[in-house]
């Protein structure tokens, strides 16, 4: 399937100023027509959603647009998408609301490869009611969680497990649908974070198995916000907290406030981009199967890459790499044996080459791998990424560890 990457990289005007950007698993940049939806939204004519005025209706179609976009990507349905600021804050209102749920003994179940975003609300919430933890580490040789790892912490009294579509500090993609089979043998509910898997490969809530699937949008060329694809049938057995003359409805319960309208046109435009991102693709079809084929060549262009900078990292004297999952996104830890991670970040940036170093709230697995709280260097290949790039990123490192 044939990728052109510079005519995606034509999108974004960001990418105009010359830096090579591997800092996507932290945001991705904005391509010109997102942008242009959310500032066509804030000055059109809305108000608060409703039937009776024009401004009303063009509220309601914003928000039914953005339901059905955000369905379309996941593979779930718009009846079970919930919109709200972050990630974080809508796995914290879940975790409070299905706290209510459990009784003291029962057990949740965490892993050491998570964003603490999937872990600490899970934790805090299991702390409140007397309920237990349960720890699934991983092979730090390798970055592999399992299905067999999840299975041995599992029993009658689990209530949920929350996994890692992909981890965001080593790009370890866990096989969850044979997870998700052994979490509701025993009853459980299956919480899946794909904030970090969403923006590189084709999503499938129904295939994966999934409960609730939580991603950031601005993870993948859109706004910030927050999105969690919950089975309907599920939420509509949950009572959050919620004003009382505010909907009751699904997905309405789970939303606190007037919803950012102009947001939600951005993440509408940004799906309708990754739909259109492989030129094979065309135009016609429903828009589900072109974001599928579109995300499959990114994935192959991402993947090409990645190899491209593992092999050139090979070469370099001090450089351990610390991501080697047999299904991984194209995110590659770095740590040297002679340098702080931080310098390396610090001296790309001098070069215009974007490449963070910490553990971007990954602090489990940064300490599940004996890198402490500091984590490593982290490469991440986004769709607009180049070979020239890469060659400039390899470079850059090259002269690093040998600037001492």
């Amino acid at each position: 399937m044939t990728y052109d990457v510079e005519s995606v990289r034509a999108q974004f005007p960001s990418l105009a100023t010359g830096t090579a950007h591997f800092d996507g698993p932290g945001g991705s940049q904005v391509p010109a027509v997102v942008a242009d939806a959310v500032r066509g939204a804030m000055i059109s004519s809305l108000a608060n959603r409703g039937t009776v005025t024009a401004a009303e209706r063009a509220a309601d179609a914003i928000v039914s647009d953005a339901r059905r976009a955000m369905a379309d990507l996941l593979g779930a349905s718009p009846e079970g998408v919930v919109f709200g600021r972050s990630m974080t804050q809508l796995t914290y209102d879940f975790a409070r609301t299905l706290a209510r749920t459990w009784q003291p003994g029962d057990e949740v179940v965490v892993t050491r490869l998570d964003h603490d975003a999937n872990v600490r609300p899970w934790v805090q919430a299991a702390e409140a009611v007397g309920a237990v933890v349960r720890w699934v580490g991983f092979d730090p040789a390798t970055g592999e969680l399992t299905a067999a790892d999840v299975a041995e912490v599992l029993s009658a009294r689990t209530r949920l497990v929350a996994v890692t579509a992909a981890s965001n500090l080593i790009g370890t993609r866990p096989e969850l649908a044979e997870i998700a089979e052994l979490v509701h043998a025993r009853g459980a509910l299956f919480y899946v974070d794909g904030v970090h898997l969403t923006a590189h490969q084709p999503v499938d809530v129904e295939a994966f198995g999934a409960d609730f699937f939580a991603c950031s949008p601005y993870k993948f060329f859109g706004p910030h916000c927050g999105v969690v694809a919950g089975r309907p049938e599920v939420l509509a057995d949950l009572r959050p907290d919620k004003l009382l003359p505010s909907p009751d409805a699904v997905p309405e319960r789970f939303e606190l406030g007037t919803l950012p309208y102009e947001v939600l046109a951005g993440c509408t435009a940004a799906v309708d981009f990754i739909a259109g991102l492989a030129p094979s693709a065309g135009d016609k079809g429903e828009r589900r199967a072109r974001i599928v084929s579109s995300l499959v060549a990114v994935g192959e262009h991402e993947d090409r890459l990645r190899e491209r900078v593992e092999a050139g990292l090979e070469g370099l004297p001090g450089v351990v790499v610390r991501s080697r999952a047999r299904l991984r996104t194209p995110t590659v830890l770095v740590t040297f044996t002679d340098h702080a991670a931080a310098e390396a970040y610090r001296f790309l940036a001098g070069l215009d080459v974007n490449a963070p170093a910490g553990a971007f709230y990954a602090i489990e697995t940064s300490r599940w791998l004996g890198l402490g709280d500091t984590g490593g260097l982290r490469i991440g290949l986004a769709p607009y990424s180049t070979e020239a790039e890469v060659d400039r990123l390899l470079d850059g490192l090259g002269r690093f560890v040998r600037s001492v």
